[in-house]
């Protein structure tokens, strides 16, 4: 059984702007249009170094660009690292892809997206969508520094994930309530689940009991569902 243990903390920057008509006069309030399904929102290859991602270096691990693509190294075991890009991205349906891969360490780690990500009076929320290097897949949620599986009690097992040093092309749909995780193309889990309506998309990868964990990624992109 493999249980998920986020140990995370962040701080956001909230910014506001607002605007006034001249006194006595009132203007309509215009939505903004909804983009058309399948529109691009949000796109990162990982080429450019400078596009927002974490920069981090130190004696428990690596999360930072190398060489094209996103990575993950981390060196304790039973740790997390994540990261969201660095200008504050509101959405709240969407739909989240990218590739992944081991470069080393053990296959028993977990690797995936995170959507709806708040900070909630200085705590993360967040829904994880994750899937490890010997065939396992977890969808949860994420409050502050506890978790809960949705939909399972523990990860389970999945023919569809490529094990080992296999690329695995990640899906995550976050749409209302309904949170539908694909892998590689075929859909292998559909949960509900209101608590989070809206927030950041990212990355996340992590280790169980042996650390060394080494992940990357590429192909980032939000699209319009």
């Amino acid at each position: 059984m493999k249980n998920l243990k986020f140990f995370l903390t962040l701080s956001i920057l909230i910014l506001s702007t607002s605007c006034a008509l001249p006194t006595g006069i009132s203007g309509p309030t215009v939505e903004p249009p909804v983009p058309a399904s399948g529109s691009v929102l949000f796109q990162d290859d990982f080429s450019n170094p400078l596009s927002g991602w974490d920069h981090v270096s130190s004696p428990g691990g690596v999360m930072d660009y190398d060489s094209g693509v996103y990575r993950f190294l981390i060196n304790a075991s039973h740790f997390n690292y994540w990261s969201t890009p660095g200008t504050v991205r509101q959405y709240a349906d969407m739909r989240v892809e990218v590739d992944t891969a081991k470069l080393a360490g053990p296959d028993s780690n977990r690797a995936g997206i995170l959507c709806r990500f708040q900070n909630v009076e200085g705590a993360p929320h967040f829904y994880f969508f994750v899937v490890s290097s010997d065939g396992y897949y977890a969808v949860g949620r994420t409050n502050g520094l506890e978790s809960v599986l949705l939909g399972q009690e523990q990860m389970a097992l999945s023919a569809n994930i490529n094990m080992g040093m296999a690329i695995n092309h990640l899906r995550a749909d976050c749409i209302g309530d309904t949170l539908t995780f694909y892998v590689n193309g075929f859909p292998i889990s559909q949960v509900n689940d209101a608590t989070l309506t809206s927030g950041e998309v990212g990355l996340l990868a992590g280790t169980f009991d042996e650390g060394g964990v080494d992940i990357i990624f590429d192909q980032f992109i939000v699209l319009q569902p």
